[in-house]
Parts: structure tokens; sequence; C-alpha cells
């Protein structure tokens, strides 16, 4: 798969989130200061939910630009077959009989993609999954938390 390609992939996708959330955030502060929220008693709380929506709002657009920088300054090498996982990876795994594709990318942890007919997610390694991959290689399995205490074995198949 062409790295090149997913990092443009990626910025494209973190340029809509950024100004979906920029849009978002000025619809709320434009709510939060609008005469109509002003409280008409002191249980009247709209105009500050309002300022805390606003506020969070502001948060999600921050984020979204630091990753759009991030990704912007960075460039993913291609990783020869018996390489260590580390940031910048493209791992497919296998858990079951289900194979997915995953970037191991330094922001933007969640972010889901479709190149070249692959769904593609977005892990950082903060993420368990993330964390578990670090270092391994390609034929290695890896465990990860499951639900109700159970654990959930992932084959890493590639290493790209």
């Amino acid at each position: 798969m062409n790295k090149t390609a997913l990092r443009e992939a990626i910025l494209q996708k973190l340029r809509e989130e950024l100004a979906l959330q920029t849009d978002a955030a000025a619809l709320a502060r434009d709510e939060a200061t609008n005469e109509e929220s002003r409280a008409r008693s002191k249980y009247d709380t709209h105009s500050q939910e309002a300022a805390y929506l606003a506020e969070g709002q502001a948060r999600l657009a921050a984020e979204a630009q630091a990753s759009l920088q991030v990704y912007a300054g960075v460039s993913f090498a291609d990783f020869p077959p018996d390489a260590a996982i580390a940031p910048g990876a493209l791992i497919e795994l296998q858990s079951g009989p289900r194979r997915s594709w995953y970037l191991l990318g330094p922001r933007a942890g969640g972010l889901e993609l479709s190149i070249d007919g692959r769904d593609i997610l977005v892990l950082t390694p903060q993420s368990p999954l993330g964390r578990a991959l670090l270092g391994r290689h390609a034929g290695e399995v890896v465990q990860t938390p499951g639900r109700d205490s159970a654990t959930i074995a992932h084959r890493i198949l590639t290493v790209s």
C-alpha cells in the first residue's frame, strides 16, 4: 500500500474534522453569547451549559488542528518484512477469522479510513492494542483485554 496516499487520506479526513469542529465551536459560542441565552433566573443554567458546550467544541477543534499539524510534518517509511513494529507501521492482524488493517500513528487514534479497498484504523501507542504491538514482529501473537475478563488474541500477519 502506498503510505503517501494513506497520509494524504489522513490529512484530508483531519481537515474535514477540523472544519466540522470549528463550525460547531462557532455555533456553540454564538449560542453561549446570544442575548436569548441570558439567564432569566438564578436557576436558569442554559447560558452556562452553552458555554461548557462551546469550550468542549473549541477543545475538539484544537485537537483536530494539532493532529493535522503532526501528520502534515510526518512521512511514513516502508518497513522491511522482519522489522519490529514502531510508529508509522501499517499492520495486518488476524483475530479469529477476521483480518484487520491498522496504522500505528502519532495521533488521531480511532480515525477510520478506506483505501484501496481496505478499511484502516489509526492506532496510537497509548491505546491497549498499540502498546501490545510496539516492538513485535510479523508472526507473533499479542493479547488484548476483551469483554468479561476474556482476552483477544491477534496474530500479526504483515508489517509494512
